[in-house]
């Protein structure tokens, strides 16, 4: 699918909100689930998620009730048995978690990383939407609280306004992306969908013990931003800019030994990544500034590979 968009906003450099709005149409081309006729076990998706985990009441048991949901308590109080009720989940949850480390402020081609950050959090949105998800989005920050999550296009609008924010430039109270999946924990609920947005090197810097964690629940889907010219830079002496002074650094990237010191820092981690997090059950891929922002769609509904 083509993401050419002639509202994206300032050649790549930071996104806008019309920008990520005008990409509703590439979740238009994704097919919603068909709405089941035979509640949650006919043969096509309802829109009841399941038995839920929000408790509804308790009643007296009777034979055929499932004796794992009996309420011990109640029934220790009556001396009659009772089993617990349940209120069906609805809604999934899907939240969006944006990795803001600075190193995501920058690019070679097309867009910054940042932007296409922002444009696949949007796509990721307007899918949910689609989807009749609740829609959520959070960062590693401990002053600014989470987007609430909201359903419909209310909702979706709420998240790209996060996303415009935090992808125009690096927040000042970033706390890397570890605090964020924490954030993340405490708002999931069990069969949400979370799509996390990252640098390789910040996925590097999560205790590997946190992904099968998040994936034994949820769908987790990992989308890690690169450019090209972190892949594969040219042999040759450059003169960079860098830092927020704009210090100028010189790397002879026609050495050996530098261009190994190039390749640990940027090729290893995604290479590591997309290694290990498939045998922990995350669905994860590399979207480079110069792909289609929608090429990481496929990803979604395949079924997760077993934890070794």
């Amino acid at each position: 699918m083509s993401d050419k968009v002639a509202t994206e906003g300032a050649s790549g450099i930071v996104p806008s909100l019309e920008e990520l709005v005008a990409l509703r149409r590439l979740a238009g081309a994704r097919r919603p689930p068909r709405k089941g006729r035979y509640g949650v076990s006919g043969p096509a998706l309802s829109p009841l998620r399941g038995r839920g985990m929000d408790y509804a009441e308790s009643r007296e048991y009777v034979a055929g009730d499932d004796a794992r949901h009996i309420d011990w308590r109640l029934t220790a109080r009556t001396g009659r048995a009772h089993t617990k009720l349940f209120q069906a989940e609805r809604e999934r949850l899907t939240l969006i978690v944006g990795d803001t480390a600075p190193s995501l402020y920058f690019g070679t081609r097309t867009r910054f990383k940042s932007v296409q950050a922002a444009r696949a959090g949007a796509i990721a949105a307007w899918v949910a939407a689609r989807d009749g998800d609740r829609i959520a989005a959070l960062r590693g920050s401990n002053s600014e609280p989470p987007v609430a999550p909201a359903a419909g296009t209310r909702g979706v609008l709420r998240v790209l306004d996060g996303l415009v924010r935090w992808y125009r430039q690096p927040p000042s109270d970033d706390l890397g992306l570890a605090i964020a999946l924490e954030h993340a924990g405490r708002l999931l609920r069990p069969g949400s969908r979370l799509v996390v947005l990252a640098d390789a090197a910040s996925v590097a810097e999560v205790p590997q013990r946190r992904w099968p964690v998040l994936a034994q629940h949820h769908e987790v889907i990992v989308l890690m931003l690169t450019d090209p010219f972190e892949a594969a830079p040219p042999k040759a002496r450059l003169s960079l800019r860098a830092g927020p002074d704009g210090d100028r650094v010189e790397l002879d990237l026609a050495s050996a030994p530098q261009r190994a010191r190039w390749r640990s820092a940027f090729v290893q981690p995604v290479e590591a990544a997309l290694a290990n997090l498939p045998v922990r059950g995350v669905r994860a891929t590399a979207l480079s500034t110069d792909d289609p922002s929608d090429a990481w769609l496929p990803l979604l509904g395949r079924a997760r590979p077993l934890v070794a």
